[in-house]
Order: structure tokens, then sequence, then C-alpha cells
């Protein structure tokens, strides 16, 4: 049995050592993978000072093998995207330029310019795949936090399933420490979910039957029984993932610009280039090997390869580090957008505040016990979704950790409030004018004008004898709404809250916000009007919102924002999601957004001051083609690292 016991040991042992040397040679492949064109780029680099050496020894058959392999090593991939890029689009690129510099350097003798044109070439375009690359680890980073697999319950047995074949309302087992694989609801159980890969929230949020709960989060306590209510390729974890890769596929409006001339410019540079092949020789009497070598540098300097780069690096950096940070982006065009905007429109329910009304006072009438109205009103209250309803009924459990009964019976009259018998006595909640408007306003001598005034709603309880209590709620706003309010205008930008509140609540936290200007009672199809108004007086306008009635303003605005708690239709309509909902975030993400403006200008105008300063050196035979090579191709790799501060900023 001993022998026995020892031999599984030793299979489990060395298994488990074959497994992790294939997980390492596996990580070693991907990496290699990974980083191909950076180590491709250096091989060449290796080569050119080999065969510079071969050629300082005399050995010239030896060193033009080398320059040979540094050509094939190192412009293997730029060579073939140009070809490939060629073919589809049927247009010349900037690839194809340094193809034919390269082949026109090597042919005239100048092996070593050709080279090392090649090796930077090479190199530039590993920085821009390192961007690129450095912007797709926040997708793989994403697509790791959620399971493949979930628990599936089968009547008393359980199922381990891949969940592409899990279908809405099946039931779900989520142990302790798991992550949750679905969007579903809470059948059986409670515990705590940790979903800070969702909201951003590093405090755990308790969950009880009924609630929410979203794949990617973390079950932290307790086991629980999860109804899945989205299909996998459905959840929010997935709208997330799909609006980071849609970010990294649109390009920027500058990029879309020089992409659409760039063909152009090659044909021109070519056309160019043939004309100096033979119109010095004839005009200025130069002799046929200056001429020709002339036409090669012209090729060279005359390239866009810096004006090319100068956009897509700097965008991407600007993406990555925004979803680094919990912003996410559709795309370049609207991070692009971002830094014109004159104004930002605010919904105020769910973005400025947080859409959940709590109780702030509680007044009774003189000879009842809080505990006893409370009760009373939170037992009728219960039986409705409405937000005041459960507010209230929330703050009877907290405050009095009071048993709600059954009421005898129980009416909701629509826009007006609830009555019903409790207690053998008849119970109305709701407006002043359900309960009786001249004595709501006479209760505690006038307090209901002046609690709405603050911003706060006001629901009248009544018994057979009149008013016994008014309860005060109110929206409470976000903490960081003011800070955000602050910094905006600290930018420069008008801030305007749209609310369907009457003039007093509105103004209450229009003031309480800090905001330029209110727009009260405004109804949901009337924030697309008010967005066309703003639009033509700041021309440039950002729309902040988070619900379905929110959808069509987000559309209307030069740029929609959605919170990230918010709904399905607001997140898909936005083109930037703060995932946070941390409202701060959208002057971060304007100075992000005007720093990366400010790098692609400098970038495009430095590029073609060192193009231009190259020509015109090369016209003026001050220029040789080695000093044309580093120019060129050094400017080229300072615009992609200057695009790569972004990553940092």
């Amino acid at each position: 049995m001993e022998t026995s016991e020892k031999a599984v040991i030793k299979d489990n042992t060395q298994s488990t050592y074959i497994n992790c040397k294939t997980d390492h040679t596996e990580t070693f492949i991907n990496k290699l993978q990974t980083h191909i064109e950076l180590i491709a780029a250096l091989s060449s680099g290796v080569l050119i000072f080999l065969a510079w050496v071969m050629d300082t020894l005399s050995m010239p058959t030896f060193s033009v093998s080398l320059y040979i392999l540094a050509f094939l090593i190192g412009g293997f991939a730029k060579a073939k995207e140009g070809i490939e890029e060629t073919i589809k689009n049927r247009e010349l690129n900037v690839e194809m330029l340094m193809v034919f510099a390269a082949i026109g350097s090597a042919s005239i003798g100048y092996w070593w310019e050709g080279a090392v044109l090649i090796f930077i070439f090479s190199l530039s375009g590993a920085l821009e795949t390192y961007t690129m690359n450095r912007s797709n680890r926040e997708i793989s980073s994403l697509m790791d936090l959620q399971p493949e697999e979930a628990i599936l319950l089968v009547g008393d047995s359980e199922k381990t399933v891949h969940i592409s074949e899990l279908q809405i309302g099946d039931t779900i087992l989520i142990k302790p420490g798991d992550r949750i694989p679905i969007d579903g609801e809470v059948l059986k159980g409670q515990t705590s979910i940790d979903q800070a890969t969702i909201t951003g929230e590093s405090i755990p949020v308790s969950k009880d039957i009924g609630d929410e709960v979203f794949a990617g989060t973390v079950n932290l306590r307790g086991a629980i029984l999860v109804k899945m209510t989205k299909h996998s390729e459905d959840t929010l974890f997935q709208k997330i993932i799909r609006l980071v890769q849609s970010a990294q596929s649109e390009k920027s409006p500058s990029q879309l610009f020089i992409e659409k001339y760039e063909g152009t410019y090659v044909k021109i540079v070519l056309i160019t280039v043939l004309i100096m092949m033979f119109a010095p020789h004839y005009l200025f009497n130069w002799s046929w090997t200056e001429t020709f070598y002339r036409a090669m540098i012209l090729l060279v300097v005359a390239s866009p390869c810096a004006l090319v780069a100068s956009i897509m690096p700097a965008t991407l950096s600007a993406i990555s580090n925004g979803a680094k940070k919990g912003i996410l982006f559709k795309g370049g065009v609207h991070l692009e957008k971002l830094s014109e905007v004159k104004a930002i429109a605010f919904d105020k329910t769910g973005t400025l505040t947080r859409g959940k009304p709590t109780v702030t006072k509680v007044l009774v009438r003189d000879g009842l016990f809080h505990e006893d109205v409370i009760t009373a009103a939170a037992s009728l209250e219960s039986h409705s979704s409405h937000p005041l309803a459960q507010a209230i009924v929330s703050y009877a459990k907290s405050t009095y950790k009071c048993t709600l009964s059954q009421p005898d019976s129980l009416e909701d009259v629509a826009g007006w409030g609830v009555q019903g018998m409790y207690n053998n006595q008849m119970w109305k909640i709701g407006k002043a004018d359900f309960v009786g408007s001249e004595l709501a306003e006479q209760f505690h001598g006038g307090i209901a004008n002046q609690l709405a005034d603050e911003g706060n709603t006001v629901v009248f309880i009544a018994d057979s004898n009149g008013i016994a209590a008014i309860i005060a709620l109110k929206d409470a706003v976000r903490e960081e709404s003011i800070k955000a309010i602050q910094s905006l205008k600290a930018l420069g930008i008008q801030t305007i809250m749209l609310t369907g509140d009457g003039e007093q609540t509105a103004k209450a936290i229009a003031e309480e916000c800090q905001v330029n200007h209110y727009i009260a009672e405004c109804l949901p199809e009337a924030k697309v009007e008010h967005l066309k108004q703003l639009k033509s007086k700041y021309n440039n306008v950002a729309m902040v919102g988070d619900g379905i009635n929110d959808a069509p303003a987000l559309a209307t605005a030069n740029v929609g924002v959605a919170m990230g708690e918010g709904t399905d239709v607001a997140l898909e309509t936005a083109d930037v999601v703060l995932m946070k909902n941390d409202l701060s975030k959208i002057a971060e993400t304007i100075k992000l957004s005007q720093k990366m403006n400010r790098i692609v200008k400098h970038n495009i105008i430095f590029s073609i001051a060192v193009i231009s300063l190259l020509i015109l050196s090369n016209f003026l035979q001050v220029v040789n083609l080695p000093l044309g090579v580093i120019g060129h191709e050094g400017s080229t790799i300072l615009v992609i690292l200057n695009g790569l501060r972004l990553l940092k900023a």
C-alpha cells in the first residue's frame, strides 16, 4: 500500500513538473511572439554592426552578405505590411517608399545607409506595435477576469459547464471566493460582492435576494444561487470589453485626414524622385552619380513616416491611460473632440445626485411617537416600488429596526399617494393636495415650504385626526459632484443641470452643486431640444447621463458621457463611459484630450519642419545619405516617443 502511494505521489510530482515546464514554454513563446518585431529590429542592428566591422577589415563579400541579411530580417515585417496594404488598397504607401529607398541606396553601393534605414524604420515600427500591445493589454487583463465556466444546478445535482452553454433563467451556484461568470439576480443566500472591476468601488457591496450581480465581480462571503438574466455576450462586462476594442479600431479625424492623402503624397514623391534622377543632370550639370544619389536621398527624406506616426501612438497611449483610470473611450475621434467642449449638460438624477432619495427630516404631530407613525407609513409603503416609498421603508428598518405588518386594506392612488387601513385606522400618505392642502401648509408653522426650498421632496402622512407627520426626502448630491463642477469651471467650461424637478427643488440642488445654469421641469423629450439650443450657443457641448431617458440627449451632444452604473441604452449610446461613476474624471479626461491634441500638433509641426529642412538641404547638396537616414528616421522615433508620454500623463 505504501509503495503504491509513493508511486502515485511520484507520478503527480512528475505530472506537475511537466505541466509547469509546459506553462513556462508557452509563456516564453507568447513573449517571443509579442516582441518579434523588436527582436528582428535589434537582430538587424547587430548584423549591421558586424557588416561594418567586416568593411573595416576589407572583407566586402562577407559585409555585403551580412547587409543583405540585415535587410531581410529587419525589413521583412514592414515590407510584408506595405505589399499587403498596396494590394488591398491598390495604392502605394510609406512602407513601400522605405523599401524602394533602401533598395535604391544598396543599388548605388550605399549598403550601410540602406541597412541603417531599414533598421531604424523597423525599430520605429516595433515602437508602434509596443503602443498597440500596451493598449491591447487593457483588454487582455479585462478578459482574464471573466470565468469561462459556471456551476449549473440541474435539479439537485451540480454540473460544470462553459458559459456559452447557459441559457437565460438557468440557476448558477456561486461559491465564496469565486468570480461571478454571468449577469443575474440572487435567488437564494446573502453575501458581499467586490464590484471594483465594474464600478471601481473599493468597498464590497452587500447582496440579498432579488439584488443584481455582474459578471467579473467577486463573491467574497457566502454561497449564493443566481438566476441568469442575460446571455454571456450581453453582460455589462462584455460591453465594457467591446467598448475598449472599438476604441482601438476607430481613428481620430486627424489620423483619417493624413491617411486619406498618404497615397497621393507617396505618388508625388515617386514622380519627383523620377524627375530628380534626370533633371539636375541637364539643368545643373550634375554628374549621373550625383544625380542618382540625390534622388535616393530625396526618396528617403521626403517619406512622411514621422507625419504618419504623429497621431496613432499618441491616441492609443491616451486611450490606454484613460482605461487604467476607469475612463473608456469608444474611439480617438471622441477623445479628440473633448478638448473643444465649451459647455457640459448634466442630468440630475443618478448623475449629479445618487438617484436614491434618503430621509432627511421627520416631524410628527404632538402626542404621537415617531416610531409608531413611521412604522404605519412604512407598512403601507412597503407594497409600493416607488423610490420615495422604498426610501421610507429603508429608513424605518434602519432607524427603528421595526417589524412591518400587513395593512388591512391598501389602495394606490396613481399620481397622488397611497391610502389604507392599518391598526383599525385610515391612513393617507402622499402629496399635500391628497391629504388636504390647507392642513398641510399649516402643519408645524408651514415648515413644508421651507423644506421644499432646501431641495427636499415632502411627503405628508395623515390619519383620521389630520396631518400626523411630514417626511422630507432628498436625492443626495454625490460628494464628487461639487469638486467636479469646480474643476470644470477652472477650465473655463460652462455647466448646466437638466432636471424634471420643480423650480424650487432644481434651484436648491443647482446651488448645492454650484452649476452655472439649470433647466427645471425638463421632460425627457425636451432634453434633446435643450441640447440643440446649447449647441447653437456654445458650438461644442457634452452631455452626461445615466438613464434610458438620457440616451437621445447623449446622441445629440457632440460628446456623450455615460455613468458606468447607468442603463445599457445609455452605455451603448454614449461616446465615453465613466466606469467608476466619478464625475471628477471628466475634468481629467478633458485635460488628457487637450494634452493629446497638443502633442499631436507638436508632432505634426516637427515632422513637417524636419522633412522640409532635409529636402531643402538635399537640393543645396549639404546633406548626405547617412545624415538623411538619421534625420528622417530619428524624427520618426522622436514623435513616437513623444506620443508614448501620454501613457504616464
